[in-house]
């Protein structure tokens, strides 16, 4: 069973979507979901080398660093994968990874020169890999090097990543912000030491367990800052929290004083980083909105099945008229909210002057439809749908708590808003 996102899918595409399913069924299905919610443990490394041996993380990666995908338009396959993902409720940040992964690929292409001051190129990096705990080396900020080495072994899924940005710009209000100050204007520090302070904690970051890096969103004194931060440096603490979704782990981020080097600087402070991070909330509601599709697609065919199969005065309740209109009904948003999330995918990731817009769009009408459509899903199941061995909880607990991640319908109301009608 495929989602098919893309209703005009190439073969390679569909080669992708493809595999990806069976890859799924015969790694992770649905009962291997429940039953890694009654664990403790993370989705395991195996699952996370074997989804990068398809492409997962590498779709909105440059060539140049070892990205690469289907079509030329990386966010659309991307999002095919995503849509398959949230039909068998997958869990690890797939969504976040890809995010960190593109704004690596972006800061390794632009910013070498811009922080040095010189005309070398920063293609050229070394093959060698960071040893032991490193994650990446004390180097001179905007330099490609590290960034590349991280990037080839996201790519590769040999290192998990996700982001951490909270309640910064407004995306997740009341989630907690991190500050980030110049290490040597922090207090107690010497005047010699370089890099950079991260104070703070930020809730809700989805399965931030088992990540090694964590690319950290924050206030700086040169305004929004963005930083590399390692899980095992002194001061950082990740803990899991309870929340509503059970198939993925929600997480809070703790800072305490957690010192980078310069090196792990990503992009320039101020309105650069801005503009990377309006882009990375876009890619993420793309990413996100597509991972809800896919739940939305599988939950409607459980509840039309149900339908056909469940008998109530001789004959199927699909029979009856108030449960056809409301299948069909339903029907209609959920094709709605498959187009319009491949349009954004596709006019976001192509570079289309109204991609943004669309990528806004796609996430509010999404978050809400989302949640409608579990609900009407619900009327049909009936008694059946309250019982914990039936698959709807699960469903509905991953499409509430994803109508809030990553920015909430209302606030992706306000920056289309801000975009097409020039509102403050």
């Amino acid at each position: 069973m495929s989602v098919r996102l893309l209703a005009a899918a190439t073969a390679e595409q569909g080669m992708l979507v493809d595999t990806t399913v069976r890859f799924i069924e015969d790694t992770l299905p649905l009962t291997g979901v429940r039953a890694l919610a009654e664990s403790t443990e993370p989705v395991g490394a195996a699952y996370i080398a074997d989804a990068a041996s398809l492409g997962w993380f590498g779709m909105l990666v440059d060539e140049r660093h070892g990205g690469g995908s289907a079509s030329g338009i990386g966010l659309v396959d991307a999002a095919a994968v995503a849509a398959e993902r949230g039909a068998t409720l997958q869990p690890g940040p797939f969504v976040g990874t890809n995010v960190v992964a593109h704004a690596l690929s972006v800061a390794a292409i632009l910013p070498a020169d811009q922080a040095s001051g010189d005309e070398t190129s920063g293609d050229e990096t070394s093959g060698d890999q960071a040893s032991g705990d490193e994650t990446f080396g004390d180097r001179a900020p905007g330099e490609a090097g590290p960034h590349a080495d991280l990037l080839a072994r996201l790519v590769a899924g040999q290192v998990v990543a996700t982001w951490v940005a909270g309640a910064v710009g407004g995306l997740t209000p009341g989630a907690g912000e991190v500050t980030i100050r110049p290490a040597a204007a922090a207090p107690g520090s010497g005047s010699a030491l370089d890099g950079y302070v991260l104070d703070g904690e930020v809730r809700h970051v989805p399965d931030a367990l088992g990540c090694d890096v964590l690319l950290v969103t924050g206030n700086g004194t040169d305004g929004l800052t963005q930083v590399l931060v390692d899980t095992t440096a002194p001061g950082v603490e990740i803990r899991a929290l309870s929340g509503l979704d059970i198939t993925r782990r929600i997480c809070a981020v703790r800072l305490s004083g957690v010192h980078v080097p310069a090196g792990a600087l990503v992009g320039t402070p101020g309105t650069a980083t801005e503009e990377l991070f309006a882009r990375q909330t876009q890619v993420a509601a793309v990413l996100a909105a597509a991972e809800s599709v896919g739940a939305m697609h599988r939950d409607f065919e459980l509840a039309v099945e149900y339908a056909r199969a469940r008998i109530a005065f001789g004959r199927p309740i699909g029979s009856f008229q108030a449960i056809k209109h409301l299948l069909a009904d339903t029907s209609l948003s959920l094709e709605m909210a498959k187009g319009l999330v491949t349009a954004a995918a596709e006019a976001l990731g192509g570079g289309a002057p109204d991609g943004a817009e669309l990528a806004h769009a796609a996430k509010a009408f999404v978050a809400e439809h989302s949640i409608t459509l579990t609900h009407a899903c619900f009327q049909v199941f009936g008694g059946i749908g309250y019982t914990w061995e039936h698959d709807h909880h699960l469903f509905m607990r991953r499409l509430a708590a994803d109508a809030v991640t990553y920015g909430c319908a209302q606030w992706h109301r306000a920056r289309l808003a801000e975009r097409i009608g020039g509102v403050g």
